[in-house]
């Protein structure tokens, strides 16, 4: 009698392999995305949209797809201006999961400490509500 020894593929996710896109635009500089909750119920049993946080560096460049959103955004008078916002989760290179949310509205940015004393990148932090959540499973041809 032989044995045999098998080998199980455990399917991993690392926390660092995601992107962020903006209306199919990829947003660069993100550090992180926070609060991705894609289903929640309230006690009546209705749907539930928690905020995310999205912390980003502050960049140069005020035409980027994520700066031309938050100059609308902090215009005077300016109504909420709503965007696709996507967060794909991304491993060895391979998109597994979208998260896209619709009617994305920024509800608050907040920067951290500027300090003398650090050498940290400032980061902005956005707050952003939304309308729905769509979750596509990119991996998988064939759901049953």
């Amino acid at each position: 009698m032989t044995d045999q020894i098998g080998i199980v593929a455990v399917d991993s996710l690392v926390a660092n392999e995601f992107e962020v896109q903006l209306d199919g635009e990829t947003v660069t500089g993100v550090f992180r995305v926070d609060g991705l909750t894609t289903f929640k119920l309230d006690q009546d049993g209705d749907r539930v949209h928690e905020p995310i946080t999205l912390v980003k560096m502050v960049q140069r460049d005020g035409n980027s797809n994520i700066n031309k959103w938050l100059r609308e955004t902090t215009a005077y008078g300016s109504d909420k201006p709503r965007r696709t916002l996507t967060v794909l989760a991304i491993d060895d290179g391979t998109e597994i999961r979208r998260w896209t949310l619709n009617g994305a509205w920024i509800q608050q940015v907040v920067y951290s400490a500027f300090d003398t004393a650090s050498t940290e990148m400032v980061e902005e932090i956005l707050t952003i509500y939304y309308d729905a959540i769509e979750e596509s499973w990119s991996a998988t041809s064939n759901l049953e």
